[in-house]
């Protein structure tokens, strides 16, 4: 297992989850502490949007191939928080 997560990651650069950890990890601790919907709802869609335009490879990595993952409402702060403690690994 461990070899083929490095065979996905081979193609993506430091700077590439530096840049993605950065956004995300910063986001994350909001989203996890706020009380607020909108501020919940509002981070969301950033990043939402954030992985529309990020390194497809990176999201497949990420992702583990699920399409809806990082944009499913219901599993959000699991995904969010995932996708952080897998991109402080890459790192």
């Amino acid at each position: 297992m461990e070899n083929r997560v490095v065979e996905q990651t081979s193609d993506i650069s430091r700077e590439c989850v530096e840049t993605a950890y950065s956004f995300m990890h910063q986001k994350q601790r909001i989203y996890a502490h706020s009380t607020l919907a909108w501020q919940r709802d509002d981070i969301e869609v950033a990043i939402a949007s954030y992985v529309d335009g990020m390194n497809p490879q990176l999201y497949r990595t990420l992702s583990g191939g699920r399409r809806d993952f990082l944009r499913d409402h219901g599993r959000f702060l699991d995904d969010i928080t995932r996708a952080v403690e897998q991109m402080e690994g890459m790192l």
